[in-house]
């Protein structure tokens, strides 16, 4: 059995769920992926269309993880001022294999 590969999505009010679902469905049949769908708390967080998405683990419980993965979206200002989020990214980065995003989500 191939050992647990821990990846996390940040989610965040406005993402644009594509881009966080599209790597998701793909990342989720590597062996060993284990997905975690992050954010401060674990109510629904909008998208950019309206679509809710559910976090799984709030950032204080997220495990340490192998890959982030950062979603873009419009509305991606707001989240990159965002003194909390950019202090996990940091740490978690710091630990991680791999630190990726998508579109705005690099900013």
């Amino acid at each position: 059995m191939p050992k647990p590969f821990h990846i996390g999505f940040l989610l965040w009010p406005g993402l644009t769920q594509l881009d966080m679902s599209g790597p998701a469905q793909v990342l989720h049949r590597m062996p060993g992926a284990v997905l975690h769908f992050v954010w401060k708390t674990l109510e629904p967080q909008p998208s950019d269309c309206g679509l809710s998405l559910v976090p799984t683990v709030t950032l204080a419980d997220c495990p340490q993880l192998d890959m982030i993965c950062v979603p873009g979206g419009a509305p991606v200002a707001p989240v990159m001022r965002d003194a909390e989020v950019l202090d996990w990214l940091r740490a978690q980065a710091a630990g991680a294999s791999l630190v990726t995003s998508v579109c705005t989500g690099s900013l």
